[in-house]
């Protein structure tokens, strides 16, 4: 009588058993929280990262900024792309008659630097606005890039800044877009014009400011460029 009841129980036993379906639910269930919580870890690991800055009487930078730049810092340092624990922010969202340049120590969260910083010409007046990675644009790109080396230049000390965003600003280091000094970013220029001087597209800095400034960034760490235009997700990081 086994072989007559046999495929009876072994039909009740895989009518019971979990479909494939729910195998595959349950499988995207734990992935969405998985997701969550690594997001969960990751904002609150930047949230103390933010807490913990000491301004030295500089303003912060905002949240919205910091965030974004930390959470590529952090997929950059992992892939090798950058080497130190310096992060230099540029806010494009504020006007250029403010200060709106960042240089942080991530290690100690010490503010090592708040200064002025131009945009490109054809990216706007006094606020930053169109952005391009094309030659011969003489706007600013927008993005992550790790800094290069240092060289002579018209401009004197200035850096070299290689892109790490395909599309986006990874044309940087052919177009030449470099840090340098500039007279035009100024208060004494912003007085005078009623908004800062502009460049060809590099993020130019105060001369009195640019050699230690250059110095100290230099070689492998992180440079981000903000504008909320372009929430920078770093889908395409070039590691050629």
């Amino acid at each position: 009588m086994i072989y007559k009841t046999f495929p009876a129980i072994l039909f009740m036993l895989l009518s019971f058993s979990p479909s494939k379906a729910s195998f595959s639910e349950s499988k995207t269930v734990k992935s969405v929280v998985y997701a969550k919580n690594v997001k969960s870890s990751v904002d609150a690991k930047i949230e103390m990262a933010y807490n913990n800055l000491h301004s030295n009487e500089f303003v912060l930078p905002k949240l919205e900024s910091f965030s974004e730049a930390l959470k590529g810092y952090y997929l950059l340092k992992d892939k090798g792309l950058i080497q130190k624990d310096i992060l230099t922010l540029v806010d494009f969202s504020l006007s250029s008659n403010t200060k709106r340049l960042w240089v942080i120590n991530l290690t100690t969260g010490e503010i090592l630097f708040h200064t002025l910083v131009a945009h490109g010409r054809n990216t706007g007046d006094e606020f930053a606005s169109a952005f391009s990675n094309s030659a011969e644009s003489y706007k600013s790109s927008l993005g992550f890039y790790a800094t290069g080396e240092i060289y002579s230049g018209k401009h004197g000390m200035s850096l070299k800044l290689d892109g790490l965003e395909k599309g986006v600003n990874d044309n940087a280091r052919a177009r030449g877009v470099v840090m340098h000094a500039a007279e035009y970013v100024s208060n004494s220029f912003i007085k005078n014009n009623h908004r800062l001087g502009r460049s060809q597209g590099c993020p130019a800095v105060p001369v009195e400011f640019s050699e230690e400034i250059i110095s100290t960034i230099k070689n492998k760490s992180c440079l981000f460029i903000y504008h909320p235009s372009r929430a920078s997700k770093l889908v395409s990081v070039s590691v050629s």
